[in-house]
């Protein structure tokens, strides 16, 4: 994990003055042995040009340490770390489902980000969500046009990223009831009309041309069963493709940067947001160990993405000399099953991957006990109100909720590839299996485990399989 640079200043010790289960009265954490020195104190190494952005950084250390060394939390751990306030999140979630006030009028388009961020929320939270199944599907039902795909409400247009959001909130509340609600021939159609000449996909007709269009359409023909091949209208006919995946490998292959990140589009700045795109993307064309390598310099973009972790806060930041954000828990934490899934490739033990890009101890190519406890010390709103946040200046929002607990998912769960599909026309034949790791190296309680989350799709397993069967019965439309 990457020490940034931060001033060097004498920093007082900090003390509870309130007794815990773990620890008694008047006991600094560090005293008790329970928090590695790396989260305790400013970076030792500072830059002498003083920026905005090192100030900025500066500020966020200053805010960020006193709640990893215990602040505002009742309860902490032997390790420092405090609960999950699982019961609060649920209910912050929950309310977010509800009539929110005129505030968020300008936030109606994104009703279907609204609307999966909580449901996906909730079910990492172990709540069960199949009791909005009947109101998501009178909600969702008007947004799809009949052109194909969803827009972010009645009368809008059509657009890939609303489209992947409904998608994965029908897969979320589960049921025939909800699966019908797509019309998969017209979303053949519509992302036939996306798909481009160069390879990639637009997230709207006529609309900007991104990596997150290649991991939406991706996600959405998978877990649809749509199939594969063009229409012969589709823009990208002309150019030589049969196929919606023809050339969309290579078209994500030229979003990789110097840094070893990956941009939108090429030619633009790295971002965590589409290295997880892009890794999603390619994981669903072919298995991780087959597609990441074939198409992405693995070790440079290992290299990035580690420089992403900061200390000593823990978290991770979504592109160089930014400041750490909860949210990228998900958008570059969950990068890493997908990165060890194409360095080990399946059933293969961490041992055989290359001696350059030897795991930690724990199999990880990250500290995943860093980012538990950015997580939990400094993630959570800790206030009645709930949810989870960017870092402790900020109020908790559906989206850092969502996606701060996703992040919490991979860190505390280990995927593997347990088998790759045997058929390589067919997709969804790969086999993930799902493990926690060594009790010795957990730093939360277990009572504060959330569920799994699928490393490609960002909802439950077994919630992608069940769609994903559910439209295998159905090959044609």
């Amino acid at each position: 994990m990457r020490t940034r640079a931060g001033p060097s200043r004498t920093r007082p010790r900090i003390i509870f003055k309130h007794r815990t289960r773990h620890m008694a009265m008047d006991t600094t954490l560090e005293e008790a042995g329970g928090i590695p020195d790396i989260f305790t104190s400013s970076p030792p190494v500072r830059d002498a040009l003083e920026t905005e952005s090192s100030m900025l950084q500066d500020e966020t250390i200053d805010e960020c340490l006193p709640f990893l060394t215990g602040e505002g939390h009742d309860y902490f751990n032997a390790h420092g770390v405090p609960h999950l306030y699982r019961d609060r999140h649920v209910k912050f979630l929950h309310k977010q489902l509800g009539t929110l006030p005129s505030m968020f009028m300008s936030a109606d388009p994104s009703r279907p980000w609204i609307f999966y961020w909580c449901l996906a929320g909730l079910s990492l939270l172990g709540h069960d969500v199949e009791s909005y199944r009947s109101r998501l599907v009178e909600t969702v039902r008007p947004m799809q046009n009949e052109t194909g795909g969803f827009g972010g409400g009645f009368g809008q247009t059509s657009h890939l990223a609303t489209t992947y959001a409904t998608v994965l909130s029908l897969c979320l509340v589960g049921g025939d009831e909800a699966y019908e609600v797509v019309d998969r021939r017209a979303m053949w159609r519509w992302l036939c009309s996306l798909k481009q000449p160069d390879g990639g996909f637009q997230m709207a007709i006529g609309g900007e041309e991104d990596v997150r269009g290649a991991y939406c359409a991706a996600v959405i023909i998978s877990l649809l069963n749509i199939p594969l091949s063009l229409s012969p209208d589709s823009p990208a006919c002309a150019a030589g493709h049969a196929g919606l995946f023809s050339g969309l490998g290579e078209w994500v292959r030229r979003c990789q940067t110097y840094e070893g990140g990956v941009s939108a589009k090429p030619g633009v700045e790295a971002h965590g947001a589409y290295a997880f795109c892009a890794l999603g993307c390619l994981s669903i064309l072919d298995p991780p160990h087959q597609a990441v390598p074939r198409y992405l310099d693995v070790p440079r973009l290992v290299s990035w993405l580690s420089a992403r972790q900061y200390a000593p806060e823990g978290g991770f930041s979504g592109r160089t000399n930014k400041l750490v954000d909860g949210c990228y828990s998900h958008w570059v934490g969950g990068c890493w099953p997908l990165l060890e899934a194409s360095l080990r490739g399946p059933e293969r033990p961490a041992a055989e991957t290359a001696d350059h890009l030897s795991m930690q101890a724990d199999n990880s190519l990250f500290s995943r006990n860093g980012l538990i406890r950015y997580i939990l010390c400094c993630g959570q709103d800790m206030s009645k109100r709930g949810g989870m946040r960017d870092k402790p200046s900020k109020y908790s929002d559906a989206y850092h909720t969502c996606y701060v607990l996703s992040g919490l998912s991979s860190a505390q769960h280990k995927w593997n590839l347990a088998r790759a599909g045997a058929d390589e026309t067919a997709m969804g034949g790969e086999v993930w299996t799902v493990s926690t790791y060594d009790k010795g190296e957990q730093i939360f309680d277990e009572q504060d485990r959330v569920r799994p989350t699928h490393p490609v799709y960002a909802i439950p397993q077994e919630n992608a399989d069940d769609c994903q069967n559910y439209f295998a019965s159905k090959p044609g439309f």
